[in-house]
């Protein structure tokens, strides 16, 4: 049994309420005690983390590892290592694979292929209908059994909402978690931009903001018909978090998370038409950036994910128009996560809670929880999955700085803050900088 003393690190534990100097003592891949070291342990191994945060390890809650199907554009063994290097320890995976992952031996090949790789907890999620089609339902008992978490259409609306609401009358019967993202299948339909006065300067077909609307209006009703749980992906924009934050008040089983790309750009940051700044859904108004930073804030938004979704030079070197939309994000995570705390922390100096440790609680604890996976906790018997930052380290983002096969994100070229010096699996020292 290998046993590692981590010590002199400033612990942030938002799930155990812990923001201090504490020493962290692991054995047997498991957390054996916080604070003071238990009679008569050892350490196989002491990591010094002074002036270093010890937190638990990232939990992102949409990583596209591409495999299989589109092993051109990244590979399970990339991507897992860019995810180390992003101190992301749990991710969850969308179902938009190809083949999709509709059938349970395609989920355990995945598991199965993610397990060798000895890195990243990688958790699936299962397709809601078959082939993402959204005509017939899956079987959900059986893709659980195969370890999906919850259930996703991806990017592929449901045109039928009968199929949706039977889908969600299914997964309230057994207790699973449907994950959406909120889109009409028709309004907005090939577009490319925000719907607003830039894409009209620009030229580019626009996506308003009532697409994301009017399928929420429709989700809620549909939850107030089957009292489904929901996880709402990717939410972008101000209307959207206004009806979101009406469905908590009322009590309906939703969260929701944000893409951490969103938390920063606006539709302004297209430029002149860069195609790295294509993402689905499109970067929106200074207003609804705004919004999702107060909603972060507020805990409408439950958390932040990457939504890592890498793309290769052949689709992504393109006019604006033809690119495939998407970015590379599992090593940006943690990174653009302190910079909203940073953000939060000069705009509210007066307000009292610590940005860090809230920055910290989207990426780990409260993630967990949305995913009902066991992660984000460094508590007594909980399994020792760990990163270890250096939150004032500061790193330029460049295609030689990512470990991911996708080199493209709209922050090539930017400084950040956070680096990562070490990520622990399941008490394992995975990686080290």
């Amino acid at each position: 049994m290998t046993t590692l003393h981590i010590k002199n690190g400033h612990l942030i534990d938002p799930a155990n309420g812990i923001d201090g100097l504490q020493d962290l003592f692991i054995a047997d891949g498991k957390v054996l005690a916080v604070g003071s070291a238990p009679a008569g342990f050892t350490a196989d191994t002491t990591f010094d983390a002074a002036g270093l945060v010890v937190s638990p390890g990232l939990v992102d809650l949409s990583a596209r590892l591409r495999e299989p199907g589109y092993e051109y554009k990244a590979t399970l063994e990339s991507e897992l290592q860019a995810a180390l290097q992003g101190g992301v320890t749990s991710l969850v995976c969308p179902p938009d694979t190809d083949p999709v992952l509709d059938e349970p031996g395609l989920v355990e090949m995945l598991k199965y292929r993610a397990k060798t790789q000895n890195k990243a907890h990688v958790h699936p999620l299962g397709a809601l209908t078959m082939g993402l089609k959204g005509k017939s339902l899956t079987e959900m008992a059986e893709l659980t059994e195969a370890g999906c978490i919850g259930f996703a259409q991806a990017e592929e609306p449901i045109e039928d909402t009968t199929v949706l609401l039977r889908a969600m009358q299914y997964a309230n019967t057994f207790g699973y978690t449907v994950w959406l993202r909120p889109q009409d299948p028709h309004i907005g339909r090939g577009g490319i931009a925000h719907s607003g006065p830039l894409a009209s300067r620009l030229g580019l077909s626009g996506v308003p903001v009532m697409s994301e609307t009017i399928a929420l209006h429709t989700i809620f009703e549909l939850m107030r018909a089957s009292r489904a749980r929901v996880h709402l992906c990717r939410i972008s924009s101000a209307a959207g978090l206004e009806l979101i934050r009406a469905a908590k008040a009322e009590g309906l089983p939703v969260t929701c998370d944000v893409g951490v790309h969103h938390v920063h750009l606006t539709d302004a940051d297209i430029g002149f038409f860069d195609p790295n700044a294509r993402v689905t859904p499109p970067f929106r108004s200074q207003r609804d950036r705004d919004a999702i930073r107060a909603g972060l804030l507020d805990g409408t938004v439950d958390a932040m994910c990457s939504d890592h979704t890498p793309v290769d030079d052949d689709e992504k070197l393109l006019p604006f128009g033809e690119a495939s939309p998407g970015a590379t994000g599992l090593e940006l995570l943690l990174s653009l996560a302190l910079k909203w705390a940073d953000d939060y922390a000069l705009a509210q100096p007066q307000a009292g809670a610590r940005p860090l440790a809230r920055a910290v609680a989207k990426v780990t604890a409260d993630a967990a929880r949305v995913a009902g996976i066991p992660a984000g906790s460094l508590a007594v018997g909980e399994v020792a999955d760990i990163c270890v930052f250096d939150p004032a380290a500061r790193w330029t983002v460049s295609s030689a700085s990512l470990a991911s096969q996708g080199k493209h994100t709209p922050f090539l070229g930017y400084e950040l803050s956070g680096i990562v010096k070490a990520t622990i699996v399941a008490g394992q020292v995975a990686f080290q900088r």
